[in-house]
């Protein structure tokens, strides 16, 4: 029988003499391919080439957008108004999305780390007002329980029958 430990030993000691990159080609060679150098050498170029410029002007149109959310005009209680600001939730959650993607590419780690920021303030705005309508958070003045205003009621003053309706009395 082989003895196993002395075969696996005998090839340790031939991997610890040759060097990694003797070990691990650069490139496989295939007919018609440039030489590794030349491989290596056009993947440095087109690093040094990609600029992270636009991946953070993306960050910081989202972030702008994020930041912005926070001076909403409107109030977000019910109906278009609340719908309005949903979709301003929504466009701050695609833009930290967006902006992630594009910061991921071009590997700039401390934008991708905000942009995932982004996202997640999205998330949290949005359940702000997304969980109290839809019943799921307890509702409050500020958010009350459904999605759609209800009419003002007015008071109805009601009359005996045959009798004039007078103005109310200050």
């Amino acid at each position: 029988m082989t003895d196993w430990d002395a075969e696996l030993k005998k090839i340790d000691r031939q991997l610890e003499s040759i060097s990694d990159s003797a070990l691990i080609p650069s490139a496989p060679a295939q007919k018609g391919a440039a030489p590794a150098p030349a491989a290596q050498a056009r993947v440095v170029a087109e690093r040094e080439s990609t600029r992270t410029w636009p991946a953070l002007l993306r960050l910081a149109l989202a972030a702008a957008l994020g930041i912005a959310i926070l001076f909403w005009p409107y109030p977000k209680t019910c109906g278009v108004q609340l719908y309005g600001y949903l979709a301003a939730v929504a466009a701050v959650t695609a833009g930290g999305l967006w902006s992630s993607v594009w910061t991921w590419r071009h590997r700039t780690a401390r934008a991708h780390v905000l942009s995932l920021l982004l996202v997640i303030w999205g998330l949290v705005l949005g359940a702000i007002e997304v969980l109290p309508h839809s019943g799921y958070a307890k509702p409050d003045a500020a958010r009350p329980a459904g999605w759609t205003c209800s009419a003002p009621t007015v008071p109805m003053i009601t009359t005996p029958a045959g009798a004039t309706p007078t103005a109310p009395r200050p």
